[in-house]
């Protein structure tokens, strides 16, 4: 029994340093893991098998139509967001970085919402935005009034939104150090939840009527 045990921790130690590896690695490593889908449990690189490289084109590389200006009719709120992660661009897996543009209607809101795994780099092409984040507790706000030109930075994690105060429309770009930083938009993900979180539950938590949450759900 007791010969065993050596046996049993080294397999222990050869899973969890495989897993590790497969999970994570600071460097791609090699110079490029052009993303491919596979539908089989097993996890390569970032969750996404290489493609192989003789099959690689300059087309994994490419994107276009970021110059096309983005449906903000569409959204109630009077905003367009087109991010392109790796979902979208095969070549930006393991490079860490995606892009996006968002547009804006007059006084069109991105809402309140946070990117989980990216820190978000916005950089105003037309108009003028209100930008701002909060911090974690305690929740202090720091925003911005961003016209043509000007940069603005928002932290991994927190939440921030961008707003267009201008009567005319907004434009711009924002670079993610995230080949898929994910998004969660604050109202949706709390008053839209599928299945719905407990009405009790919201009601305490934002010191509303019971009557208000029921209104705010059903919006989403």
């Amino acid at each position: 029994m007791i010969k065993g045990v050596p046996y049993l921790v080294t397999v222990a130690i050869l899973a969890l340093e495989f897993s590790l590896a497969s999970a994570y690695d600071p460097s791609p490593l090699q110079d490029f893991c052009v993303a491919i889908n596979y539908t089989d449990s097993a996890v390569f690189v970032n969750g996404k098998f290489c493609k192989d490289p003789a099959y690689v084109t300059a087309n994994d590389f490419f994107f276009p139509g970021l110059n096309i200006p983005g449906n903000t009719a569409a959204n109630k709120l009077g905003s367009s967001v087109n991010l392109v992660n790796v979902d979208k661009l095969p070549g930006l897996n393991t490079l860490g970085v995606s892009l996006a543009r968002l547009d804006f209607a007059p006084y069109g809101l991105n809402p309140p919402h946070i990117h989980p795994r990216g820190t978000e780099l916005l950089v105003v092409m037309e108009g003028t935005l209100l930008v701002g984040f909060v911090t974690s507790n305690p929740n202090k706000l720091f925003t911005k009034v961003l016209n043509k030109g000007d940069v603005f930075v928002f932290p991994i994690g927190l939440i921030h939104f961008q707003f267009n105060i201008g009567k005319t429309n907004a434009v711009a770009f924002a670079g993610l150090n995230s080949q898929n930083p994910g998004l969660i938009t604050i109202a949706n993900a709390v008053f839209g939840s599928n299945p719905p979180i407990n009405t009790d539950v919201l009601v305490k938590a934002f010191q509303l009527d019971k009557n208000v949450v029921d209104y705010l759900q059903k919006q989403f």
